[in-house]
């Protein structure tokens, strides 16, 4: 018999159904073209009832600004594979907290944030003061993010049962 300090999944099930599905808005990188990390993620918040628009790969920074305009999602994932991710993620974060009508859609990324290895969390607090309200490594898992979909989760339910908006 295997034993875990973790939900068994019937119960995170429950869990993540119980409140408000939220509507997220996946997409990559302009310059990164791998999407196997984009079904996943898409296949992984889908499982957990959430509904998912995934942009794809390679989208340009002004497509994505338009699609958040057009969908207004709770929540905006980007997911990078080729390391480009603190580059490029400081000029898409930037474009979007630029936006007056964006500015307080939740934003996080996460992958491979650069090419320096175990040096990529160097990285992160930059990305962090740029805007992001999260940053997720590749070598931490997908735990980290799990726990960040469910607090945000908690916090919308609770501001829309108080008649509250995010905006």
């Amino acid at each position: 018999m295997i034993t875990s300090s973790f939900t068994a999944p019937e119960e995170r099930e429950k869990l993540f159904r119980a409140k408000k599905s939220l509507t997220i808005l996946l997409t990559s990188i302009s310059s990164d073209s791998h999407t196997w990390n984009l079904v996943f993620l898409q296949l992984l918040m889908e499982f957990y009832g959430h509904n998912v628009i995934n942009l794809g790969c390679c989208v340009p920074d002004e497509e994505i600004l338009d699609k958040c305009k057009m969908r207004k999602p709770d929540l905006v994932v980007v997911s990078t594979v080729n390391g480009h991710g603190y580059i490029e993620g400081n000029r898409l974060i930037k474009s979007i907290k630029n936006d007056t009508e964006l500015r307080n859609i939740p934003i996080v990324i996460g992958g491979k944030i650069g090419i320096d290895g175990t040096n990529n969390n160097k990285h992160f607090s930059e990305l962090m003061r740029s805007g992001f309200n999260a940053v997720f490594d590749d070598s931490g898992g997908i735990t980290e993010f799990q726990k960040y979909i469910t607090g945000l989760q908690t916090a919308i339910s609770s501001n829309k049962r108080l008649g509250f908006s995010r905006g």
